[in-house]
């Protein structure tokens, strides 16, 4: 067996652990039993561990060096050759992956799986409190994990390594500085929606919600749950993913997960008394799935049949939330299903209406449900509070005890809103409490891509528009697919951004897309 195929099968194995340690994670925020949790956490640990103890074994570096010398250009570009490039970029996960313990890895699955597991009880509580020593343990552990790359590949700042768990080649400094120009472009629109909705009452009581006017909202009000169902799966079946590639089930936090090909694993949240709730998260986590469902079959079982980046991941989930689901085109096919599913609520709606509150601007509490043009600034407060978390010594600390007191007063300075309790404010999402530190920017990352991809892709498609209108969504899947999804990790960002014809990464696509809504709620 040659050393190419040797490494191949080695990191399938490794590969393996990893999709059954992903089935795990899955069961464990959508089916698993309450009790079942400290068994679970030990699971993951343990298979964290000898996961982690496989790919750094020296033998690995072994069969990198004879595979390296096997190639008949082993310098190839990105992209020409899929031997040399898995080779290239498993050996920078293995030069990583080598510093960090073993048991510093199974320490971190452990306290992932125990703090979400409190992260339901926190915040089912609104009691911040009972989160409280497992993020302090988090934070300890991560602290171990970036001090074990110190001096490692321009990492200058304590956050570059936990950032770039999420986003390789992506300094601390250059998301400080992209999150800038975005926060800069979008203060007038966001004092524009406040001063449009400055004489208008709250919304319901506590819920830190300002709506525009008296004007009601039709995708809040009466909605029973196994229609909406019924309706979600309805819609992404419609999505072009592979025949019986797919499943949706509900959850507290919206998530999407790839057990293997031809397995992914969409979860959505329901609310009753919210129809875009489970709507616009099950678009926007089936836009995580077309993308893993797309990767090309080749790279199957092998360390490039990955996403490279989620800043990349998260612009196929936005693009299709708020280019496509939240788009006239869409929204226009929508309302006849909507009028039959729930007439009570939808028999007067025009399309015009629905447009409207599908891109309804209203500063809000909750990161998840916020519009299009106020989301950046939840993001912008989650980096800042995470680089004051994990200080490079420049006195901008923040001890864990206070974060509630600094996540409540940003909310006042950044969206003018009061936060009423932990569950609303600090608790309401899952990463910290599993320990995802330097995931959150990626968020307005994935928003300024989806902007560039979404112009190419109308340019090069030309009546992209048209075939959403007619229930045609391939077009667009197959777009993405071909300039996207199919590199896996074998292509940088920056190189797949440039290949589509979007050139270098640029915040002006996405905030002309948000000027255009917020020209059009005035």
């Amino acid at each position: 067996m040659s050393a190419i195929d040797e490494l191949r099968e080695r990191l399938g194995e490794i590969g393996d652990l990893s999709r059954a340690a992903a089935l795990l994670a899955w069961d464990e925020r959508t089916m698993m039993p309450p009790a079942g949790g400290e068994a679970r956490s030990e699971q993951l640990a343990t298979l964290a561990k000898v996961r982690h103890e496989m790919f750094c074994d020296d033998e690995v570096g072994r069969l990198l060096e004879a595979a390296r010398a096997e190639l008949p250009d082993a310098d190839a570009e990105p992209g020409a050759d899929v031997d040399a490039d898995l080779v290239r970029v498993v050996s920078r996960d293995w030069e990583k992956a080598r510093r960090v313990p073993s048991e510093l890895r199974a320490e971190m699955a452990r306290a992932e799986s125990v703090g979400e597991q409190a992260w339901v009880e926190a915040k089912r509580a609104s009691d911040y409190s009972l989160l409280l020593p497992h993020l302090e343990r988090n934070v300890e552990l991560a602290r171990r994990y970036a001090d074990c790359y110190e001096g490692f590949e321009n990492f200058s700042h304590p956050y570059d390594p936990l950032l770039d768990e999420y986003e390789p080649e992506m300094s601390t400094e250059r998301m400080r500085s992209l999150l800038g120009e975005l926060r800069d472009g979008l203060v007038p629109l966001v004092e524009q929606a406040a001063a449009a909705d400055s004489g208008a009452q709250d919304g319901a009581p506590g819920d830190g919600r300002r709506r525009s006017g008296s004007a009601e909202d039709c995708l809040r009000g009466e909605f029973p749950i196994e229609d909406q169902r019924e309706l979600v799966a309805e819609l992404i079946g419609e999505m072009p993913f592979p025949e019986g590639g797919w499943r949706l089930d509900p959850t507290e936090h919206p998530f999407a997960i790839t057990i293997g090909q031809g397995d992914v694993r969409l979860t959505t949240r329901y609310e009753r008394g919210n129809l875009g709730m489970a709507l616009f998260s099950a678009m926007h986590e089936a836009g995580h799935g077309l993308y893993e469902s797309g990767q090309d079959p080749a790279l199957a079982r092998t360390p490039l049949c990955k996403p490279r980046s989620l800043g990349l991941h998260e612009s196929q989930s936005r693009l299709w939330e708020n280019w496509v689901a939240r788009g006239a085109p869409f929204l226009e096919r929508l309302l006849p299903r909507l009028r039959d599913r729930f007439a009570a609520g939808f028999g007067d709606v025009t399309a015009a209406q629905l447009l409207r509150d599908a891109n309804r601007i209203e500063r809000s509490l909750i990161r998840i449900e916020a519009d299009e043009v106020t989301y950046n600034l939840h993001i912008l407060i989650r980096f800042e509070l995470e680089l004051m978390i994990f200080d490079d010594g420049s006195g901008g600390g923040l001890e864990l005890k206070d974060l509630p007191e600094a996540w409540n007063a940003r909310y006042r300075d950044y969206l003018g809103l009061d936060v009423p309790d932990d569950a609303r404010g600090v608790l309401q999402d899952v990463h910290w409490s599993g320990g995802a530190f330097g995931y959150f920017p990626t968020y307005s990352l994935g928003n300024v891509i989806a902007g560039q991809l979404w112009l190419a892709a109308e340019r090069e498609i030309g009546d992209l528009g048209e075939r959403i209108a007619a229930g045609d969504l391939a077009a667009l899947g197959e777009w993405l697919r071909e300039h996207v999804h199919r590199h896996g990790r074998r292509l940088s960002p920056a190189q797949i951004l440039e290949r589509a014809g979007c050139g270098e990464l640029s915040v002006e696509p996405l905030l002309d897309h948000l000027r255009a809504k917020a020209a059009a709620a005035d």
